[in-house]
């Protein structure tokens, strides 16, 4: 894994390029000199946190027992029967 570091104003001319160099390793973005952030891709992100939610984890609420949810009756005027000519 190899690590690139490019400027702040070397990101903004080229992230395309940012974004490929994620690939080989962690990207060290400066400003004014100093490592102010690091671009990574998700795989390698997920990695470090560990974090390998699924959409069905991230997207279920919490407590969602407690809530009640009651479905309105359906109009029976707006549903026609499908036609197959």
């Amino acid at each position: 894994m190899s690590r690139t570091t490019i400027s702040s104003r070397e990101f903004n001319q080229d992230v395309s390029k940012a974004k490929r160099n994620t690939e080989k390793g962690p990207v060290y973005i400066t400003d004014r000199g100093q490592v102010s952030h690091v671009l990574l891709t998700i795989e390698a992100y997920q990695k470090l946190t560990g974090s390998q939610q699924n959409i069905v984890d991230l997207l279920a609420m919490q407590d969602s027992d407690k809530v009640t949810f009651k479905a309105p009756k359906l109009d029976k005027k707006i549903i026609k029967p499908v036609e197959f000519n």
